[in-house]
């Protein structure tokens, strides 16, 4: 049995026991939002046509990752996957996988709802819209653009065409939307949206991160604690998900809270990244990337992409660094990476 054969038996496993089961693929880099804590005011340098995957590369790549590697979830990602023209066939043709992945998209929710019913018609399952605010005024400052509108009808949108649960994924920013954490929750509570607070993660392009004025897990529970009767979802089975689960006035209606700084869950974690250039990336803060976009443009078979896959998940460390001195922000800004 040769080398490849050999590992051909095996998934996308690491040198700790993790098995990556759930891949993050980005479609762009691009975004028509310029919020403060990814990107400066004039957007950033973007990947040109040549170096990004085309459509029919995305989708051969996915389906090695669900046939030869055991992957059974799908999350597209970018920048802004609305973005992507292929968006739509892309969807269909990974939803038409055997065995079929869950498959779920990232979205800012502009020009969601223009899209929601041909997404929903292509299979795709569900959708995760970032809303940090339903406050107009604060929206503008905190993305630079009066767009609020736009993402309340893409929630409304998606949940009409039966992409559920809708998702709405929250970073709060001290002085700027952090006090307006409850009337959020309220929002999403009345409306049926499963909304997840998240601890701003060092990944911004202008590396202007600072732990002092992050708001942590523990401020966020005591700010809906105030309006809200929280209580953990012991129900809920964490498992490998980034979130933890409370549950509002006794449920059954819960808020998530993902702590990725200050309470890590390196441990079990179960993705890998897919960047729109055709990289892999084993961690969100990974400061090294391996290259399939190459060896699948230069003639490589399913089997050898697997296999380079594979070793790439090899080199994955045993947790994310951000709490030691020594932790180095990657080069690429989540926008590049893909969420």
């Amino acid at each position: 049995m040769t080398a490849i054969e050999e590992t051909t038996q095996t998934g996308l496993a690491d040198r700790y026991g993790r098995v990556a089961t759930d891949l993050r693929v980005s479609l762009t880099d691009r975004c028509n939002l310029r919020c403060t804590y990814c990107m400066p005011e004039e957007g950033l340098d973007w990947l040109a046509k040549p170096e990004l995957l085309t459509d029919d590369e995305v989708i051969r790549l996915v389906s090695i990752a669900v046939t030869h590697l055991g992957v059974n979830e799908i999350r597209f990602t970018g920048g802004e996957p609305l973005l992507r023209r292929g968006l739509v066939g892309i969807v269909a043709s990974t939803t038409q996988l055997s065995p079929r992945p869950e498959v779920s998209l990232t979205t800012n929710g502009i020009g969601l709802a223009r899209q929601a019913q041909a997404l929903k018609d292509a299979g795709l399952d569900r959708v995760n819209v970032s809303l940090d605010t339903i406050r107009p005024d604060t929206f503008k400052l905190l993305t630079r653009r009066d767009r609020a509108s736009d993402v309340v009808a893409g929630l409304e949108a998606a949940q009409a065409a039966g992409l559920t649960p809708v998702k709405v994924n929250a970073v709060l920013m001290r002085g700027v939307n952090d006090a307006e954490a409850p009337e959020l929750l309220e929002f999403c509570l009345d409306r049926g949206y499963e909304l997840r607070f998240i601890e701003q993660m060092p990944l911004d392009a202008q590396h202007g991160w600072d732990r002092s004025t992050m708001i942590t897990a523990d401020e966020i529970l005591e700010t809906l604690s105030r309006r809200f009767a929280l209580t953990p979802d012991d129900a809920s089975k964490r498992g490998s998900a980034p979130a933890e689960s409370f549950l509002v006035e006794g449920g059954p209606q819960t808020v998530g809270i993902i702590a990725s700084v200050t309470r890590p869950f390196c441990g079990d974690c179960d993705r890998v990244r897919l960047t729109a250039d055709g990289q892999v990336r084993d961690c969100l803060f990974a400061r090294t990337e391996s290259d399939l976009r190459t060896a699948l443009r230069n003639g490589a078979d399913d089997a050898e992409l697997a296999d380079r896959w594979r070793r790439a998940m090899r080199q994955k460390l045993p947790g994310h660094g951000i709490n030691d001195p020594s932790f180095l922000q990657p080069s690429r800004p989540m926008s590049a990476i893909g969420g």
